[in-house]
């Protein structure tokens, strides 16, 4: 193929190619949103050349868990995102969608996208519309939240769906799908769906088997009931005939450490009879709104933000409610509505749960926090740099197989998570000895170490530093069976 011109190529890179294969020398040649070809790239031109030696060349990652939905519109260069490798993000999660509703005040989680004016969308298509038509940086699919739907529905939170009102939803989230949304989400745990019994669920899962699409959930319990609520994942996912993603998994509270040895030998055999997918991200802590039941169960909790209190954001409970001379349970009651940091896991089940080989990574990152959990800016470099090179939990191919070549083949992204030619070209270049969160709970905001290029769909997004302010991201919508075409 010599002679062969290209738009860039990238000469003498470690190629890391996200199927789980050996790392082997290449180098890749893109031209316009694809890869052209890869190897010994001899004869071959291009308007621009990089230099890769020494370097990791790999697939863009797929970030398959995150709140982003408003951040795309808001801040589209998304440079929490692009700063540490991620090329597509799965939106939508947690039951908790930004569309469809319209709503000016909403009850938490919702508010952890916008506590209001962002709710504004009657139909999912019209999300949709305005994320394609305004690109970020990136690219996205959308998940449709249980949530979400209750809100817009019922009168009522606090009991379970009527006859009728299941139907309504069923048809919104049929509508939904149809315009794009890659299944359906639910947040079993939050109150806004708790009253919601194990049938509503699977009734509401009627539109995903005929479509192909996907659940998934943030179960009703990660804590001392997590193993029967690991079984009413599997159970919806059996009677409705759909695949069931768990949502960062873990168990919670020290009473239930070490639970995982238990649910992760139970996902291994509910796999071998049914679609079952999790995902992690690599710390010990969580996030989520204020809730005493949590703080609770955490051996030390952070305050992430406030709406009357916003000058706590980022001290301890226990700093504030001295502050405010009263108990942390009062002080709890004071801030909300609220948001927070919780240790409440131990660090061998957050490395088991990483070394299982179908967990995929997910940051779980709360972008519109005022002091956010450190997962948002540095989930990826952290398994990239912590887990896989410095601590050898899995190897560095492993690694990034589990943040692109599984995640594209469980959301059925096609032609993502790989370099191969023809694949579009999602790619970001790393040094793999500097690579490293350098986000902390201390300074959440802090962008990763050793993330020197990345590329999404054939456009250089982030380099030296900084984002380009290309706009190439795509929307990935669920079309006739599928969820991946772009538009």
């Amino acid at each position: 193929m010599a002679g062969e011109k290209c738009d860039i190529l990238f000469r003498n890179a470690t190629l890391i190619d996200g199927s789980g294969a050996p790392r082997r020398a290449a180098d890749v040649a893109v031209r316009g949103e694809r890869i052209a070809a890869l190897g010994r790239l001899e004869g071959w031109s291009a308007e621009r050349e990089v230099d890769a030696s020494g370097r990791v060349l790999a697939p863009g990652f797929i970030d398959v868990h995150t709140h982003d939905d408003r951040l795309l519109l808001a801040e589209p260069d998304m440079t929490p995102k692009l700063s540490q490798g991620v090329t597509t993000v799965i939106g939508g999660n947690c039951g908790i969608s930004l569309a469809p509703l319209v709503a000016e005040r909403v009850p938490p989680p919702l508010d952890l996208l916008d506590a209001g004016g962002s709710y504004r969308y009657p139909r999912f298509a019209d999300y949709l519309e305005e994320l394609g038509a305004r690109p970020a940086a990136l690219n996205a699919a959308l998940l449709v939240g249980h949530s979400t739907l209750r809100v817009a529905t019922l009168d009522r939170l606090d009991r379970a769906a009527t006859k009728s009102e299941i139907a309504r939803m069923r048809a919104i989230a049929a509508e939904s799908l149809d315009a794009g949304a890659i299944g359906l989400s639910t947040g079993l745990f939050y109150a806004p769906a708790n009253a919601a019994p194990t049938e509503e669920v699977i009734e509401l899962c009627a539109p995903l088997r005929a479509r192909g699409a996907l659940y998934v959930t943030h179960m009703r319990d990660e804590a001392d009931h997590l193993l029967e609520s690991l079984e009413e994942t599997l159970r919806i996912g059996r009677e409705a005939g759909v695949p069931a993603f768990i949502s960062h998994h873990k168990a919670a509270g020290v009473a239930n450490h070490g639970k995982t040895r238990q649910s992760l030998a139970a996902i291994e055999a509910a796999m071998r009879a049914q679609p079952v997918a999790l995902d992690a991200y690599p710390y010990a802590a969580s996030s989520t709104v204020l809730r005493w039941d949590m703080v609770a169960r955490a051996s030390k909790t952070l305050v992430t933000w406030s709406t009357p209190h916003p000058e706590f954001a980022g001290k301890a409970l226990d700093e504030v409610a001295r502050t405010m001379g009263c108990g942390p349970e009062q002080a709890a009651a004071r801030l909300q509505p609220a948001g927070a940091v919780y240790f409440q896991m131990s660090e061998e089940d957050v490395r088991r749960v990483l070394a299982f080989a179908p967990t995929m990574i997910g940051s779980d990152g709360l972008p519109h926090d005022i002091h956010p959990h450190p997962r948002l800016w540095g989930t990826f470099p952290r398994v990239l740099g912590h887990y896989a090179r410095d601590e050898g939990l899995f190897t560095l191919e492993q690694a990034v197989h589990k943040m692109t070549g599984l995640s594209a083949r469980n959301f059925e992204l096609e032609g993502r998570g790989l370099v191969a030619p023809g694949a579009y070209a999602d790619l970001t270049l790393f040094d793999p000895v500097r690579v490293r969160d350098a986000a902390t709970f201390e300074h959440p905001a802090t962008p990763a170490e050793g993330i020197e290029l990345v590329m999404v769909n054939g456009q250089i997004a982030w380099r030296d530093g900084r984002p380009s302010g290309a706009r190439a991201g795509k929307v990935l919508r669920r079309q006739a069976g599928r969820r991946d075409r772009a538009s």
